[in-house]
C-alpha cells in the first residue's frame, strides 16, 4: 500500500514510516517538520498529497496536556479542523481506508470498583483534596476507597482536558466520514508512548520525556502527587506494530473501531521514574506532592481485542523498554 502518514517526521510518525518500509508498502511523510507546508488544515496540500494513496495514518495532533486553557484554539484548529480537513480531502479522493492516532485520555478516569457499589465513575477529584493530598479519587455513591481495574473500549468516555476533548472529537469525525463515504476507520487508543526520539523540555511531551530531560541536566526527576499513579508505558516500536497491523487488517466497512494500545503490563508513575534513574544513573526522583488539575488517577487499559483481533502483542518489556531509553538520545537533544 501507498500510505500517507500525517506528522510522519514526528516522534511516533517517523517509527511507523521505519515499520510500514520494513513491511513492504510505501509510506509518504506529509509533516509540517518536513516541510512547513505540509498542514492538514491546509485543503490543497492535502489533496495533493493523497494523489495516489490507498490509506492514511493520522500521527499528525497537537499532544499533551498543554499550559492551560488559553491553548483551547490551537488544539481544536490543529487536531479537530485539521483532521476534518484530511478527511473531506480523502472523501474526495475516494481514499476508504484510515488509522488514526487515538488515545486513552477519552476515558478520563479508569475503571474502579467500590465493595459495596460495584463498578462506579468517579468525578473530576476536588481541588481540596488535591492541595490535602487526597489524590484517590473516593467512591462518588458511598465516599468509600476503591480499587482501580483495566478499563475496556465499551467503557463510557469522559475526557477531563481541552486535548481530552480534541481526541474524542476526532474519533467522531472519523465515524462520520466512515458512514458517509463506507469506509474503514480505527483509532489506537495509545497509552503512554515513551521511547527513543521523544521531544525534549516541551510542557506537551509526555511524562517518560520530562523524567528523561531532567536526568540529562543532572537533576532528579520531579514525580507528582504521591507517585503511586498508574499508567501503562507502551514503547513506541510496539505502538508503530500496531499500526501496521490495522492498516493490514480486513476492518469494518462505515464505521470506527477502537482500540486500546498499551503494553498490559502496567506500572505506577513513580516506579517508571525510579528505573529510569536506575538506567541511567542520575539522581533518584524527588516526590513532590504537586498536581496538575486536568490529570487522572489512574488510567489502564485492556487491550485484548487489539491483540485478538488483530494478532497484535506488545515486545518490548518494562525494564528492557527504560533501559534503552535511558541511554537514548531525545529529540532536541
Amino acid at each position: 500500500m501507498r500510505v500517507l502518514v500525517t506528522g510522519g517526521a514526528g516522534f511516533i510518525g517517523s517509527q511507523i514510516v521505519r515499520a510500514l518500509s520494513a513491511h513492504g508498502h510505501e509510506p509518504v511523510v506529509y509533516d509540517v517538520l518536513a516541510d512547513p507546508a505540509s498542514d492538514v488544515r491546509d485543503p490543497d496540500a492535502v489533496r495533493r498529497a493523497l494523489t495516489g494513496v490507498d490509506a492514511v495514518c493520522h500521527q499528525a495532533a497537537m499532544v499533551g496536556l498543554g499550559v492551560g486553557f488559553s491553548d483551547a484554539a490551537e488544539y481544536v484548529s490543529r487536531n479537530d479542523l485539521g483532521t476534518a480537513v484530511l478527511l473531506t480531502g480523502m472523501a474526495d479522493a475516494g481514499v476508504r481506508r484510515l488509522v488514526l492516532a487515538g488515545s486513552m485520555v477519552v476515558y478520563g478516569e479508569g475503571r474502579y470498583v467500590c465493595e459495596r457499589h460495584g463498578v462506579v465513575r468517579p468525578g473530576p477529584r476536588a481541588v481540596a483534596d488535591l492541595d490535602a493530598g487526597r489524590f484517590e479519587p473516593p467512591c462518588p455513591v458511598c465516599g468509600a476507597d476503591l480499587s482501580p481495574g483495566l478499563v475496556a473500549e465499551d467503557a463510557p468516555v469522559d475526557p477531563r482536558n481541552v486535548y481530552a476533548t480534541t481526541k474524542l472529537a476526532q474519533e467522531h469525525l472519523a465515524a462520520a466520514w466512515a458512514r458517509a463515504t463506507g469506509g474503514s476507520a480505527v483509532s489506537l487508543r495509545y497509552h503512554n508512548v515513551y521511547g527513543p526520539g521523544m521531544p525534549r523540555d516541551t510542557p506537551y511531551a509526555g511524562v517518560a520525556s520530562f523524567f528523561r530531560s531532567a536526568l540529562a541536566r543532572g537533576e532528579a526527576p520531579r514525580v507528582f502527587e504521591d507517585g503511586r499513579q498508574r499508567r501503562d508505558f507502551v514503547h513506541v516500536r510496539d505502538v508503530a506494530a500496531a499500526n501496521v497491523a490495522a492498516l493490514e487488517a480486513s476492518s469494518a466497512e462505515g464505521a470506527l473501531v477502537a482500540y486500546n494500545t498499551g503494553s498490559g503490563d502496567p506500572h505506577t508513575v513513580g516506579e517508571m521514574a525510579r528505573a529510569l534513574a536506575a538506567a541511567y544513573g542520575g539522581p533518584e526522583p524527588v516526590v513532590t506532592g504537586e498536581y496538575r488539575l486536568g490529570d487522572v488517577r489512574h488510567i489502564t487499559a485492556d487491550s485484548a481485542r487489539l491483540r485478538g483481533e488483530l494478532g497484535w502483542k506488545a515486545e518490548v518489556g518494562f525494564e528492557e523498554g527504560m533501559t534503552e531509553f535511558a541511554g537514548a538520545g531525545l529529540r532536541g537533544e
